[in-house]
């Protein structure tokens, strides 16, 4: 992941962006917002860098902040107009840019990636869901 990140990371900042910034306009692209613990649970963000990452692109005019109307003591965070022009040009640009990374893969090449990652994702789940081991 911190590899792949670095290759796009390199053309996320050439369109003004830090990786984490992307990350939320990429997530908010083509919804109609989502809550702080939607954004979190849909990026690698922690909750203590989303609210930064969050305030300085409501700084830049890409999201706003609106209050739940379900519950007023939360926000929910969605793209301004210039948020979504900018993810309309940026996101497809960069997905792009991202498959130049597999531009040699074939059809079997991607079954077993597929496979690797269905076996990581499994694993991952197991380990969480297991009982801790006290010490």
């Amino acid at each position: 992941m911190q590899g792949f990140e670095r290759h796009a990371g390199e053309f996320v900042r050439s369109c003004g962006l830090t990786h984490a910034q992307f990350d939320i306009v990429a997530t908010l692209g083509n919804t109609a917002g989502m809550s702080y613990k939607e954004l979190g649970e849909r990026t690698l963000i922690t909750k203590g860098t989303l609210t930064g990452v969050i305030e300085r692109l409501e700084q830049k005019g890409v999201v706003e902040r609106c209050r739940n109307s379900g519950d007023k003591r939360s926000f929910y965070v969605r793209l301004t107009p210039a948020g979504d022009a900018m993810f309309r040009e940026v996101f497809p640009k960069v997905v792009e840019h991202g498959k130049t990374l597999f531009a040699a893969y074939g059809a079997a090449d991607f079954d077993k990636l597929d496979e690797a990652l269905g076996t990581l994702r499994q694993r991952m789940h197991d380990a969480s869901a297991a009982p801790q081991a006290k010490e």
